[in-house]
């Protein structure tokens, strides 16, 4: 079995599984007539090209370095081209050789991510909270849940330990948890104090240091 038959077999199967979105194309470079160097195409209609038609700009390149033998070209991964009529694609670019190493065929996949460019923007903009830095948080089932995440985030705002909070820092935390209504919880005094490691009189001086 020839390699252009194998080839045509890959072609048929990515395009199969990857839909009428995924253009499969395969040029000759060892034609008479470079400047039709399509020889099979899946899904032309993603750029609307037909077997007899010319090469792309990157297998004309291609077909240029070949002329004037300036070294082998390497295989082109996940790079992106635009056609006459506005698609966006995701190419990837595969050169086949002989059994004596020269160039012969330029295997190419074109996939037509126009309308996924635009889910991902539209996905974008509905993720996106309006404060970009707002880190998402943790939903809780009962109010005990609840005052422990403020309390993590109360120690997070300071940065450090309780083991090496000063007091300076104890006010800090204890301050954020007042803000964020920490104290409203029925017997949150209590917790705040023995994790902070002081009495609920200097909690709640704590809490009144502003005034």
């Amino acid at each position: 079995m020839g390699r252009l038959t194998v080839l045509k077999q890959i072609a048929q199967d990515l395009a199969s599984e990857f839909g009428p979105d995924c253009e499969v194309v395969i040029h000759d470079l060892k034609t008479n007539d470079p400047e039709h160097s399509i020889v099979y195409i899946v899904n032309g209609h993603v750029t609307g090209r037909n077997i007899g038609d010319g090469p792309s700009d990157a297998v004309f390149d291609v077909i240029r370095q070949k002329n004037k033998k300036s070294g082998e070209p390497a295989d082109h991964p996940g790079y992106l081209m635009k056609t006459s009529d506005g698609k966006i694609l995701k190419c990837s670019t595969s050169y086949i050789r002989d059994d004596d190493g020269s160039l012969h065929y330029v295997f190419g996949i074109n996939y037509d991510i126009t309308k996924l460019t635009m889910i991902e923007s539209a996905l974008h903009n509905l993720v996106t909270p309006q404060n970009k830095e707002e880190k998402p948080k943790q939903i809780t089932h009962n109010v005990n849940d609840l005052l422990n995440r403020l309390i993590e985030e109360s120690v997070a705002l300071v940065g450090k330990p309780v083991a090496l909070m000063n007091k300076e820092d104890k006010v800090t935390a204890i301050q954020f948890l007042n803000d964020s209504g920490a104290f409203l919880i029925t017997k949150s005094g209590d917790k705040v104090a023995n994790y902070f490691g002081i009495s609920k009189y200097t909690l709640y001086s704590y809490i009144d240091v502003n005034k």
